[in-house]
């Protein structure tokens, strides 16, 4: 199956924005910039690879989730925030703790379940949380994240203060009962939260076009009179641009939004995940768009 065909992008397209056969700089960007970018994702890449090597040596229990092929959804999503905006994601949520700020070596003693994890070793994979850096954890329940991100929202424009809440998802949640309570509040209040979708294409084993009436996530937005863009996920700058459109639509005109990147995940749902559902071929296209390296 072609994913390219799920791809769309708000604004320009992967190859627009960036022309792979020349050495020039995309408009408007600098090399230091770029380059923080590719080293954040080559470090999450890393990271993970290294995680599941772990994993499978059974150095690292309980479930295990990786962003492996997402990188740079992940990358994309932090660069488009301001270090004071608060961070809400599910349990594939190594890569955007180490995206906000978190040392790499401290959400890998997480992991370990080490007193020196960023959890203190009592959250694991799924349950990273710094409150410095504004990560308000990730969430193992589906849809778990998304009550409480809209509370922060309320007590945001309660206050009266700057900051915006990212709420980061998987496609699957976009058919959790807190998904559409958590879109109809914020729509009513006018909340400062942007809800971010990862869909890469599967909830567990289950196609997006299978569970849901709605493959095109971002239109479910219109049930709440609410904005939302569709972007690619394998374009970091793409999704950093929309990421920062969506967030200074919550910090300046006090409006929530949904945001959906198409991704792709190299591995099956967690590690211990055979991946029978999808076929060599489909894998090895989505390996064939891998991110990091067309960056």
């Amino acid at each position: 199956m072609d994913t390219r065909k799920q791809k769309q992008s708000d604004g320009q397209s992967a190859s627009s924005v960036r022309d792979r056969t020349s050495a020039a700089l995309p408009q408007g960007e600098d090399r230091d910039t770029l380059i923080s970018y590719y080293h954040q994702m080559l470090l999450i890449r890393h990271f993970e690879e290294k995680t599941g090597e772990m994993y499978t040596r059974a150095r690292i229990g309980g479930y295990c989730h990786l962003n492996l092929g997402e990188e740079a959804t992940v990358v994309g999503f932090c660069a488009g925030l301001e270090p004071e905006d608060y961070v809400y994601t599910n349990y594939r949520e190594h890569g955007y703790a180490i995206g906000r700020g978190i040392p790499p070596k401290a959400v890998m003693a997480e992991l370990f379940g080490k007193e020196t994890g960023v959890s203190r070793g009592r959250g694991g994979s799924m349950h990273l949380f710094d409150l410095e850096r504004h990560f308000m954890g990730g969430y193992a329940i589906v849809g778990g994240q998304l009550p409480l991100a809209t509370g922060a929202g309320f007590a945001i424009a309660y206050r009266g203060s700057s900051e915006i809440v990212a709420c980061q998802m998987g496609d699957g949640t976009t058919n959790a009962g807190t998904f559409h309570e958590s879109l109809n509040l914020a729509r009513i209040y006018n909340l400062p939260v942007v809800y971010f979708v990862v869909n890469n294409l599967y909830g567990m084993g289950l196609r997006v076009e299978q569970g849901s009436a709605v493959s095109e996530l971002y239109r479910k937005a219109c049930a709440y009179n609410m904005q939302s863009w569709r972007v690619d996920g394998n374009d970091v700058l793409a999704v950093r641009d929309a990421v920062r459109k969506a967030a200074e639509l919550a910090r300046d005109q006090h409006e929530p939004s949904l945001l959906e990147a198409v991704s792709y995940r190299f591995r099956g749902h967690s590690v211990v995940d055979p991946d029978r559902y999808r076929d060599k071929e489909e894998v090895q296209h989505g390996r064939d768009e891998d991110p990091v390296r067309a960056f």
